[in-house]
C-alpha cells in the first residue's frame, strides 16, 4: 500500500491578545489558517490577526542572532532563575526585554516548546545554529542534577573566554590578509593602469631599457591582455579551497596545513589545545561522563585533525587505556600538556589539570598575538615598501639613465 501524500505545511505569523489585554505575537507551521486561529482560540486569545508567509520575507534581512546575544541571553537566565523564577517565566521576560527582533522570535519558539511539555535541553537542541553541542549538554546535565542556574553561569564564562579567545586569533590573521588584498589591488592598478603611460613614453625615447623596467613592463603587458585572469584568480582560489574543503580529505589536509602553518600555526595549535582543555573542564565539573564529554569536544573542536585525535581517544579509552596515551601519540597536542592529563588522571584531578591548562594556553595565545601584532607591521610595511618602492625605481631608472647621459 503506498504511503499517503504529506500534507504540504505553510508558516503563518500570528498577533493576538490575552483576556488581560497583553499584546502577543509568534509564528506557527499548519495546513491553512483555520488551524492556527483553532490553535490560537484554544489557548484563549482574542484580537487574533493571522497573515501567511510569503516567499520573500523581510525577515531575511533581519539581523542575526550572535553568540554574544546568546551569551547575554544564558546569564540572564541564570540570574532569573537564581531568583526563584519559573522557567517559562524567564523566556517570558526575555522576550519582552529583548530588542533584537531575531532573538525575539527565537526566545518565542524555545518558551513555545517548553509550554509544549519539552525540556529546556531538548528544545535547545532544536535551535542547532544558536545553540552548539556544549551548550546543549551543559543544559541537560543541569537540568538533570537540578542545578541550571550554577551551570547557566559556568556556560557564560566559558563562552565569554572563548569569544574572546576567537576574537584574538581572528584578528592575529586578518590583518595581514587584508593587508595582502590590499596590496594586491593597487599593485593590480599600476600594472594595468599606470605603468602603460610610462611604456608609451619609454617606446618613444628609442633607448634600451634596464633590465628592471623590462621585467615590469612585462608584466603590466600581461596584466593588461589578461586583466580577467587577473580580476578572477582571487576569486577562483578561494571557490578551489572551499570546493577541497566540502571534501573529508580535503578538509583534513587543509586543517593539518593551518596547524603547520609557520608562526600562525603555532597560534591554531595553542587555541585548539585551550578550547579542547576548557571545554573538557567545563563538562567534567557538570557531571557529564567522559565519554559524552569527549563526543562533544569532537564535534565543536572547529578542526577535523584534532576532532580525529579525540574520537580515536574515546576508542582507547574504552579499550582500557588512558586519555593521555592517545593524546601524546597523535603529535597534536604539545609534550607539556599530555604530561599533566597523565598526572590529573593519576591523581584523580582531571577537571582542574584541565583548567589549568586552559588557562596557561589562554595567556600564551594572547602573548603570542601581541607579539605577532607588534612583528608584522615592520614586516608588512617592508613589503609593501619593496614591492611599490621597487615599481616606482624600474619606471625611474630609464628617466635617470637618459639624465646621466645628457
Amino acid at each position: 500500500m503506498a504511503d499517503a501524500p504529506k500534507t504540504k505545511l505553510h508558516t503563518f505569523t500570528w498577533k493576538a491578545k490575552t483576556r488581560q489585554g497583553e499584546a502577543k505575537e509568534g509564528s506557527q507551521e499548519a495546513r491553512d489558517k483555520g488551524v492556527v486561529l483553532a490553535s490560537l482560540r484554544r489557548q484563549r486569545y482574542v484580537d487574533i490577526k493571522v497573515s501567511k508567509k510569503t516567499s520573500f520575507d523581510m525577515e531575511l534581512f533581519a539581523e542575526k542572532v550572535t553568540p554574544k546575544d546568546i551569551s547575554i541571553f544564558l546569564r540572564q537566565l541564570s540570574t532569573m532563575l537564581n531568583a526563584g523564577l519559573p522557567l517559562v517565566q524567564c523566556f517570558e521576560l526575555a522576550e519582552k526585554g529583548t530588542e533584537k527582533k531575531s532573538m525575539g522570535t527565537l526566545l518565542t519558539k524555545i518558551r513555545e516548546g517548553l509550554e509544549a511539555g519539552g525540556s529546556l535541553g531538548g528544545t535547545l537542541r532544536q535551535f542547532p545554529q544558536e545553540f552548539d553541542t556544549l551548550s546543549c549538554a551543559l543544559v541537560e546535565a543541569g537540568e538533570q542534577g537540578g542545578i541550571l542556574d550554577t551551570i547557566l553561569l559556568r556556560l557564560c564564562g566559558y563562552k565569554e573566554k572563548s569569544l574572546a579567545l576567537q576574537a584574538k586569533i581572528k584578528s592575529a590573521m586578518t590583518y595581514p590578509i587584508a593587508i595582502i588584498a590590499i596590496s594586491f589591488i593597487v599593485t593590480s592598478i599600476l600594472m594595468i593602469f599606470v605603468i602603460p603611460m610610462f611604456a608609451e613614453m619609454f617606446s618613444s625615447m628609442g633607448q634600451a631599457l634596464p633590465l628592471p623596467t623590462q621585467i615590469v613592463l612585462t608584466l603590466s603587458n600581461g596584466f593588461v591582455d589578461y586583466w580577467y585572469i587577473v580580476l578572477a584568480l582571487p576569486f577562483a582560489v578561494v571557490s578551489t579551497i572551499k570546493a577541497i574543503y566540502r571534501t573529508p580529505q580535503g578538509q583534513y589536509q587543509l586543517d593539518n596545513l593551518q596547524l603547520n602553518l609557520p608562526i600562525f600555526g603555532d597560534i591554531l595549535r595553542k587555541g585548539a589545545v585551550a578550547r579542547f582543555c576548557s571545554t573538557f573542564s567545563t563538562l567534567s565539573s557538570a557531571g557529564v561522563p567522559i565519554l559524552e564529554t569527549l563526543d562533544t569536544v569532537s564535534q565543536i573542536s572547529g578542526n577535523v585533525v584534532l576532532e580525529r585525535v579525540i574520537i580515536n581517544a574515546k576508542e582507547s579509552i574504552m579499550e582500557g587505556h588512558t586519555l593521555s596515551e592517545p593524546l601524546e601519540k597523535s603529535g597534536v597536542f604539545p609534550l607539556m600538556v599530555t604530561q599533566m592529563i597523565s598526572i590529573g588522571e593519576a591523581t584523580g584531578s582531571m577537571e582542574d589539570m584541565m583548567a589549568k591548562i586552559a588557562d596557561f594556553y589562554e595567556e600564551e595565545v594572547e602573548t603570542a598575538v601581541d607579539g605577532l601584532s607588534q612583528l608584522i607591521e615592520p614586516v608588512i610595511m617592508a613589503f609593501l615598501g619593496i614591492v611599490i618602492g621597487g615599481l616606482v625605481i624600474a619606471m625611474y631608472l630609464p628617466i635617470f639613465q637618459m639624465a646621466s647621459g645628457l
